[in-house]
């Protein structure tokens, strides 16, 4: 009897053997899956932000996207009030306004520049300057840049009667209405150089504020009027259209670029000033 249950064990290993069945141990506890991981592919590169081509074209770095425009502009004019004479505009936000005077060098690369960077930047014209080709502004205008009033002659104001002040300035209202389509709501007195004379006359003519600056872009170097050679949140910056000849042969846009590094150095963005004022 005993070899008979030997043999019967024997024979029942031999076929679990060749139907490959087995009795499994139980599964040991198991801890959570670990997750897969995928290594980048050699070579790989994470995506640019976008506009980093075009920014990198001229040289440069994207700005920051500036904060959503106040639902109340800090700087308004009250109905029947003085116009508001303003250098900046007051926030705590690390924001600029970039706005340029004149309109003589009109380099198309200039152009292209805006185009590709999207920079708001406010353009306060003077006839004078502008009219051997109104059309080059129409691009800039296009691209969302905002048109201001900046005289028809480029005189400095304090020398004329208010009589002589509202001619220079109302006409050129007349003017950039004409050519463009739109009124200007800001004015910036050649130079710098106003009066209450100018003040007057500037509301007569509807604008909203008389616009003057706390840097000026020159060549190479911001011109700060503050001690401390620093930008302040809400400061407006001064520029020029210029070309080589006035920058000792560096271009329009290398003027630029210059001045949008300096701004990004120390940690700022820049706004469109028409939606503060």
């Amino acid at each position: 009897m005993k070899k008979t249950i030997a043999l019967w064990a024997a024979l029942t290993a031999v076929a679990l053997l060749v139907t490959g069945c087995t009795v499994e141990e139980p599964a040991a506890a198991a801890g959570p899956t670990p997750a897969k991981t995928t290594a980048p592919a050699a070579g790989h590169k994470a995506p640019e932000a976008p506009g980093a081509a075009a920014y990198r074209k001229w040289g440069l770095k994207p700005f920051a996207a500036p904060p959503a425009p106040p639902a109340v502009k800090p700087v308004v004019r009250t109905a029947g009030g003085p116009v508001p004479v303003i250098s900046e505009i007051p926030t705590r936000e690390k924001i600029v306004f970039i706005t340029i005077d004149d309109g003589a060098e009109k380099d198309p690369e200039f152009v292209r520049m805006m185009k590709d960077l999207e920079v708001p930047v406010t353009m306060f014209l003077t006839d004078s300057s502008i009219r051997a080709d109104y059309g080059y502004f129409e691009p800039l205008l296009a691209q969302g840049n905002g048109l201001a009033n900046h005289t028809l002659t480029h005189p400095n104001l304090r020398t004329l009667s208010q009589e002589g002040q509202h001619r220079e300035i109302c006409g050129q209202q007349t003017k950039l209405k004409q050519r463009y389509g739109t009124t200007p709501r800001l004015f910036r007195p050649p130079y710098g150089n106003w009066n209450e004379a100018t003040r007057a006359a500037a509301g007569e003519c509807g604008l909203d504020a008389i616009v003057l600056w706390r840097e000026s872009m020159q060549i190479k170097n911001m011109q700060y009027q503050r001690g401390d050679r620093k930008l302040h949140p809400g400061d407006i910056i001064l520029a020029h259209f210029r070309g080589p000849s006035e920058l000792k042969g560096r271009t329009m846009t290398e003027m630029t670029a210059t001045m949008l590094r300096k701004i990004q150095e120390q940690g700022f963005t820049v706004a469109r000033l028409e939606d503060y004022v």
